[in-house]
């Protein structure tokens, strides 16, 4: 890696040239594809515009949180978790293992800088990406030219902040379920949790163990299986079953051991999709099936009050579509995450308007003229391991091959 610096006054800009891919984003996805590189012996720089490595487990989870697969479907390649942590590692212990990740493979992100634009750049044939870093008054500009850019700020880089009628009237508290760290500050409050997924459901649950009276907005159909069936963890079921049937009978089979194990949700007001777990996931819209740890047991017990969708908020109240109206003293939006690729990459082929790959699992990981992806499986930690082993193997070859070229003959 090689460049040059230009300053004037309160504002400076570097020109970088990557002997190898500029990888974007240090969180689980970068970091596979560094260490896969590092394998190979392939030269890399990692730019993240956080301060740390996997922000988004670091600074906007909460404190409760533990991975809902298994391990062995969670963890990074070449480095196994540590044998001691337990089947479901907690947030912390996450947290400690990617950074041994990080050092293991030596792995030295640039931190603070945040991608302002990529371009490719047809006459050079290279690609040119803009980061911005603001330290003090200081303004910093890096232009990275490079062959290669693997994007990997995955599929939660932006909190979705739906619009409500009213809701800016409305005077008690309102933050995104990235805000949120613990039920203990609202221990005695009635709190509107908006979204009955896995983490609506999980910061429900939390606000009810500490003497909060959550009610968790349920809009839209969901699926709701057990984190185990058997005492086997439930997506490890699946994955074994999906090697030999299909994926029909493979969802026909999940739903009757679900219901024989959780009974009929839907009297709870928790609707159940016409389409089966596994293959709403597959979708490219597809949702995850919420994988209970104990949420169900509190709304069967009236400690978590599932109510329907919202039609208007007011400063002490929310109206639902039903006409029923709630006082309420806080709003927790556990309406999740979404791509913000398209806000700095300047490419219109790859990615839909969504933010995803056009091309769908397990081929959408390569573009053109140098351009990869890692993260965008919707498939979690193990869809983006294994996109990282495949671009990194990729470029590998890509550069063997250049680096021969170049090489003088004798």
């Amino acid at each position: 890696m090689a460049g040059g610096t230009e300053q004037n006054g309160m504002f400076s800009r570097r020109c970088v040239w990557v002997n190898g891919p500029l990888i974007i984003g240090a969180g689980p996805s970068g970091l596979a594809v560094g260490a896969c590189l590092k394998e190979q012996c392939v030269p890399f720089v990692v730019v993240d515009r956080a301060d740390c490595l996997a922000s988004l487990w670091q600074n906007r989870t909460y404190d409760r949180l533990k991975l809902h697969l298994p391990k062995q479907f969670c963890q990074l390649p070449k480095l196994p978790f540590p044998e001691d942590y337990p089947e479901y590692p907690t947030r912390k212990q996450f947290i400690q293992y990617i950074e041994s990740y990080a050092d293991h493979f030596g792995i030295k992100p640039q931190f603070n800088e945040s991608v302002e634009s990529a371009k490719y750049d047809e006459a050079a044939r290279a690609w040119r990406v803009t980061t911005v870093s603001t330290k003090g008054s200081v303004r910093s500009e890096v232009d990275y030219i490079c062959q290669w850019i693997v994007v990997a700020t995955g599929e939660n880089a932006e909190p979705v902040i739906p619009e409500f009628a009213g809701l800016g009237d409305f005077g008690g508290d309102v933050i995104h379920g990235r805000e949120y760290k613990s039920g203990k500050d609202y221990s005695g409050k009635k709190v509107l949790v908006v979204g009955c997924g896995n983490t609506g459901m999980e910061v429900s649950l939390d606000l009810c163990n500490h003497n909060a009276k959550p009610s968790m907005v349920s809009r839209s159909p969901v699926h709701v299986l057990p984190r185990e069936i058997f005492g086997r963890s439930t997506f490890d079921w699946a994955m074994m079953m999906m090697k030999w049937l299909p994926i029909w009978l493979v969802d026909k089979i999940l739903l009757a051991l679900t219901w024989f194990i959780l009974g009929d949700l839907e009297k709870y007001g928790i609707k159940k999709p016409s389409i089966g777990p596994m293959e709403l996931k597959i979708k490219d819209d597809g949702k995850t099936p919420v994988l209970d740890i104990g949420a169900l047991e509190k709304i069967r017990s009236g400690g978590i009050k599932v109510v329907p969708g919202i039609k208007k908020f007011s400063k002490t109240m929310v109206e639902l579509v039903n006409g029923q109206e709630l006082e309420i003293d806080s709003v927790i939006l556990a309406t999740g995450y979404r791509s913000n690729v398209l806000s700095w990459l300047q490419e219109t082929e790859f990615f839909s308007k969504s933010g995803y790959p056009k091309t769908p699992f397990p081929n959408g990981w390569k573009g053109k003229n140098g351009l990869y992806t890692v993260g965008f499986t919707q498939r979690g930690l193990l869809g983006a391991s294994a996109d990282a082993m495949k671009v990194a193997q990729d470029i590998a070859e890509l550069w063997k091959k250049e680096l021969k070229q170049k090489k003088p003959n004798v």
